[in-house]
């Protein structure tokens, strides 16, 4: 095996402490590049290995099974930094960089359009990929463009916001091999930064006030079924409070599952295959996961527990 790259890797890692669900199994490579350079170099380093990749961002919307992943786990959180201009609108920000930071500093900035984002709990690089919404906003709708580099080839790119194919909770990049190292968007300008950062407060509190921040979890599960909203399907079958292990449906907001303390990732998963299974039987609805699964999870429906 060729030498690893710096940082130095880390062999079996366990991945829990590194998604917002506090669950998941090992990782059997694992690093935390903090430039650029040190990205680039990991992913030549696992080419060269022959090794599968994963890249996580701050661990959001992810479930990540309790057997972990092989290969190389490339956690970017700390691949931070962004450049704002009070004068254009435009932002550059790196993947790792938090959505809510990001948020914050447009907003005192004098910078409207990302608002929505001060309180959900990931990165630049997962919003751009999940294209991550709440409150009627969304990542597309600023998005200009986003740099990426291709882990086989090496190769750099930028792709516009039409290239990436978004729709509700969807972008390309879910089914594509690339890594996102940038993302630029525009945000609007004139507005007093008094008002902005009133508006993305409001936000902060509407969201901390009305969803289970108190616990571990993913944020929303599914995507609402529109014109139905999930939690309310959910809510509607009184479900909330139901348990498996140490997986919830909270009590709070029914969209939420959280981890009560001591769940296993195959908890988490059970649960969510026994709620699709319930809004299915009495709606006629299939409720489809916002959460990636990552790693081997058994594909038999749950049984209610």
């Amino acid at each position: 095996m060729a030498a690893p790259p710096a940082p130095q890797l880390r062999h079996e890692v366990e991945l829990a402490g590194f998604t917002t669900w506090k669950v998941g199994g090992p990782a059997e490579y694992f690093a935390e590049p903090e430039t650029p350079e040190e990205l680039e170099a990991l992913l030549i380093w696992g080419r060269q290995q022959g090794m599968p990749l994963q890249v996580l961002g701050a661990g959001s919307n992810l479930l990540i099974s309790d057997q972990g992943l092989r290969g190389l786990v490339i956690c970017s959180r700390h691949l931070q930094g962004a450049q704002l201009d009070g004068a254009s609108g435009l932002v550059e920000a790196l993947a790792g960089e938090p959505l809510p930071t990001l948020a914050r500093r447009a907003a005192k900035t004098g910078l409207a359009g990302l608002e929505w984002s001060v309180g959900i709990p990931g990165t630049v690089g997962g919003a751009v990929v999940m294209n991550a919404g709440a409150q009627g906003g969304c990542i597309a709708d600023s998005l200009v463009n986003v740099t990426l580099l291709d882990p086989g080839s090496g190769e750099q790119r930028v792709m516009g916001t039409q290239e990436l194919d978004y729709g509700y909770r969807h972008s390309r990049l879910q089914a594509e091999r690339w890594v996102v190292l940038k993302a630029q968007f525009q945000l609007e300008i004139g507005q007093a930064a008094e008002q902005v950062s009133q508006r993305t407060s409001a936000n902060l509190h509407k969201r901390t006030s009305t969803q289970p921040y108190q616990l571990p979890s993913c944020g929303s599960v599914f995507r609402n079924p529109e014109p139905q909203k999930a939690g309310r399907l959910i809510e509607g079958l009184g479900l909330k409070g139901h348990r498996i292990g140490g997986a919830e449906v909270s009590e709070m907001h029914a969209n939420f599952i959280v981890n009560t303390g001591n769940a296993r990732a195959s908890e988490m998963d059970a649960l969510i295959r026994f709620v699709q299974q319930q809004v299915a039987q009495a709606h006629g609805l299939q409720l489809h996961p916002e959460v990636m699964r990552l790693g081997a999870f058994p594909d038999q429906p749950a049984a209610a527990a």
